[in-house]
């Protein structure tokens, strides 16, 4: 074997420990966050629940936000999946409504999706806001296409970001209680949406 293909053989394999150490570290994220709850997270909890020193996790994430955004991102991936495997599941008339139930339950259940906005408004961690942004674009994209909410012209985008923004709204008030206590059931607002932007197939 070549010096060339034996230095190629050691980065590839540094950079799939770099990969396969980053996603463990996210999957103690996850476990602390389920435990402590998203907003309570640490670096020093998380380095602990991973097996590692606190100063280990700086080389795979800069700071709190980062490490939040990048659980975000994952979930938008999540997200994306659950929309499309409902929407096909569902007939042409209940795919909207399917769709978008399936993305109120993750919204609901997914702390780390309501703790993103705190960690964007920050500001200090560029590289995984454009994670985290490509992810929101594939997300709305999907929602566009599996619930048949066309996204050709300007104005069809900004009716498939107003229905995430009230997918994500309903979630906040559903999350915290005040959807019931205002007197709503989520299936109702839904029923709502779908009637309004089925009216766009």
């Amino acid at each position: 074997m070549s010096e060339t293909a034996v230095e190629q053989n050691r980065a590839r394999r540094r950079a799939q420990e770099h990969l396969a150490t980053r996603q463990a570290i996210l999957d103690a994220a996850r476990r602390v966050g389920a435990r402590d709850g998203a907003r309570h997270l640490s670096l020093r909890s998380v380095a602990t629940e991973a097996g590692f020193a606190p100063a280990a996790l700086y080389g795979y994430f800069a700071n709190k936000d980062e490490l939040l955004l990048a659980l975000a991102a994952d979930d938008l991936g999540t997200l994306s999946r659950a929309m499309r495997d409902a929407a096909g599941a569902a007939g042409a008339e209940t795919r909207l409504a399917a769709a978008a139930a399936a993305a109120l339950k993750l919204l609901e259940e997914t702390e780390t999706l309501a703790t993103a906005p705190a960690a964007l408004i920050a500001g200090e961690a560029p590289e995984a806001e454009r994670l985290f942004n490509g992810r929101m674009i594939a997300a709305l994209r999907t929602l566009s296409e599996t619930t048949g909410v066309p996204a050709g012209s300007r104005t069809a985008q900004i009716d498939v970001v107003l229905l995430a923004a009230c997918l994500t709204g309903l979630a906040v008030l559903a999350r915290s209680g005040r959807l019931a206590a205002l007197g709503f059931a989520a299936d109702d607002v839904l029923a709502r949406l779908d009637a309004r932007f089925s009216s766009h197939g």
